[in-house]
């Protein structure tokens, strides 16, 4: 799984480039006693479908769902407490107001587009949808475009497939789906409408109640790394933190926490949510997307 020079271990790493990892991969966070060869793809979640599915790299980032499903279906991955992206979600869903004005729960009975089902930022505005503003989940038409990293994972009974080569921005645009959930692709139409009122004061408000960023990344680990090397995954944790901490500009006034338990209510709340909405056949704890050594850090 890994290759040693000069008794210094290489490991093989799927972490893009973001401000707070910019410093790791950029080398001013170094180690005397590992070696970090960043060969994932970019962008990084083309890698993540390799790492469930075949455990091809060591350590890196994978979405919190992605994760959450690997645990449930055995996957040989542990969690850092350390989240490399998250936000505010309340802005990802969008319709185009040419074809009438949308609440929320006017998408019950209607087809929204969204990439996989399983998507994390489709996790996340489903569950504001749905407990923020009352929408019955299973009364929408989820259109996906393609499957979820997980191999056992099948979607819900109300989600069809869009043709190959379907762009959702294009068909929310034109009409042919009502609203679609999209992060950093929504259009910059000027047609185009947040489904959630007021988005950002709304983020803002639930914010103020519930304290959670919602996190799209976080690190993992290979379980075998954990047991055979527990002071090079202690080593990945101080690294990952030092490079946060170099971020240029400061890290981002919005942006989940470090540490064990201070990440508890966030990731609680997306195992509540995953369930709810059918992407994991079990509730999970959250002891035990950890192990000794990653539940000690932070």
């Amino acid at each position: 799984m890994t290759t040693t020079t000069s008794t210094v271990p290489t490991l093989r790493i799927n972490l893009a480039e973001y401000p707070v990892t910019k410093a790791l991969r950029d080398g001013r966070v170094r180690s005397d006693i590992v070696n970090l060869d960043f060969c994932g793809p970019t962008p990084a979640h083309n890698g993540f479908k390799a790492m469930v599915r075949e455990s091809a790299f060591d350590a890196g980032e994978l979405a919190i769902v992605t994760f959450l499903q690997a645990k449930a279906y055995g996957k040989p991955y542990v969690l850092l407490p350390t989240p490399i992206s998250g936000r505010f979600q309340h802005h990802c869903a969008g319709f185009n107001s040419d074809f009438g004005h949308l609440d929320p729960k006017d998408i019950e009975g209607k087809r929204v587009g969204v990439r996989t089902y399983t998507q994390t930022t489709a996790l996340w505005i489903r569950g504001i949808l749905r407990h923020e503003y009352g929408v019955d989940l299973d009364k929408v038409t989820w259109m996906t475009l393609g499957d979820g990293h997980l191999a056992e994972f099948t979607d819900p009974p109300n989600c069809e497939r869009l043709p190959k080569g379907s762009s959702i921005p294009q068909m929310m645009l034109d009409g042919e789906l009502a609203a679609a959930l999209l992060g950093e692709d929504m259009p910059k139409d000027p047609r185009v409408r947040t489904l959630v009122p007021n988005a950002q004061e709304a983020a803002k408000d639930w914010f103020a109640r519930e304290g959670v960023v919602p996190i799209n990344h976080m690190f993992v680990v290979h379980q075998d790394l954990s047991k055979q090397r527990p002071d090079i995954v202690r080593e990945l944790y101080r690294m990952v933190v030092a490079s946060r901490e170099l971020t240029e500009g400061g890290i981002p006034k919005i942006f989940p926490p470090i540490g064990y338990e201070a990440n508890r209510k966030g990731i609680e709340l997306a195992i509540d949510w995953a369930l709810d909405q059918k992407i994991i056949p079990r509730r999970l704890s959250y002891e035990e997307l950890f192990d000794d050594v990653t539940g000690s850090l932070g």
